[in-house]
């Protein structure tokens, strides 16, 4: 690979990395953005003459990262908790489908696992940009899942996955097809306008982009630590930081070059480093401490996972084991990523389940 290759690259992937971090505020344009970069990031290569060994597995890994942000931010920004809660599952059945795909290589397993999620996200976010997505109950959250599930990722997903098709292949291949999509386009796009438009309630507010203000009762670091209470390590919290962060560490340690370790030792091996972390932010907010900036929280968190991985190598050196830093130090960065997110913003969705009344919907459909 020369030199100029390397540099698009790490471009692209660095792309994929960060263009992820603006969903928390901006959810549909940061969605929309790393939804772009995964179509578009293996054309790139190969139109520099590059086509990356194995690419599937770091695309696949890295579609899994963007989406676990996502699901991040549904924890800062859904004020609809039947929405999130839908969403919430969405989001972990996919991963624990993805985790398997890598294990065994059977691709059926990404046609029964299928990346509902993501449509889900970004329809609740575009409704969010007019409406007020707590118009929507329970049924109605599940029954737009449902559609997305059957009409829209299963076909997808068998196309891709099973069939292993492209779609610029296929518009090359039969003359047909590029007409037949445009008019499929036109006919969704006269359905949505003469039929969907005129039965839609009216907009509750002008266009919202950016994510919401956040409640002024959990706006700021210390409002949160007070939301959250003293909590308790032995928790469905901790249990989802575990397994969320134990399987995204599990999928990269599939793709990334050097790593040896078996999936359970990787999956317990990070588990134990999340109880750790659990525990620090427990003191922390027994002390009353608490980092307003979230990129401070982050960093300090980080500096104190380097620090554990320090000390373990010295105790591995000494008992003849071995710790590959650098890949110690990009697990140890994506899980103070992941756990410092968790931990700032699960207190929000808490909070908005305590508020929210027992009811069907919690506002009425205009």
């Amino acid at each position: 690979m020369h030199g100029g290759v390397l540099a698009v690259f790490l471009a692209v992937v660095g792309a994929r990395f960060l263009v992820p971090l603006t969903i928390p505020r901006w959810p549909l344009p940061g969605v929309l953005a790393s939804l772009v970069l995964d179509a578009v990031d293996h054309s790139v290569f190969q139109a520099f003459g590059y086509d990356p060994p194995a690419y599937q597995g770091y695309d696949k890994a890295m579609d899994t990262y963007y989406l676990a942000i996502a699901y991040l931010a549904t924890l800062r920004n859904w004020s609809s908790v039947p929405g999130f809660e839908v969403g919430r599952f969405l989001y972990f059945y996919r991963l624990v489908g993805v985790v398997i795909f890598e294990l065994t290589h059977v691709r059926a397993m990404l046609l029964v696992f299928a990346n509902t999620f993501e449509y889900f996200f970004i329809g609740y976010e575009g409704m969010r940009t007019r409406w007020d997505p707590r118009r929507c109950g329970r049924r109605a959250w599940v029954y737009v899942a449902a559609a997305i599930w059957v009409f829209v990722k299963l076909p997808q997903e068998w196309w891709i996955h099973i069939a292993q098709l492209d779609f610029t292949d296929a518009v090359a291949d039969h003359a047909w097809f590029g007409p037949l999509v445009l008019a499929g386009l036109a006919v969704l796009a006269l359905v949505v306008w003469f039929v969907v438009r005129p039965r839609t309630a009216p907009p509750d507010w002008p266009l919202r982009l950016a994510a919401d203000p956040l409640p002024a009762e959990v706006d700021s670091a210390a409002t949160v630590a007070r939301a959250a209470g003293s909590g308790r390590l032995v928790s469905w919290v901790t249990v989802e930081k575990v397994v969320l962060v134990g399987l995204l560490c599990v999928l990269f340690a599939q793709v990334v070059p050097g790593v040896d370790a078996g999936p359970t030792a990787v999956f317990l091996g990070t588990g134990a480093f999340v109880l750790i972390n659990c525990v620090l932010t427990l003191v922390a907010r027994q002390r009353s401490r608490s980092v307003e900036s979230l990129t401070a929280a982050f960093l300090l968190r980080t500096g104190a996972n380097v620090v554990l991985v320090l000390v373990e190598g010295q105790v591995l050196d000494r008992i003849g084991g071995h710790l590959t830093y650098a890949h110690a130090l990009f697990f140890v960065l994506l899980l103070s990523l992941v756990v410092t997110m968790h931990d700032r913003w699960y207190p929000v969705y808490d909070w908005r389940r305590a508020q929210r009344p027992a009811t069907p919907t919690d506002l009425p459909v205009g």
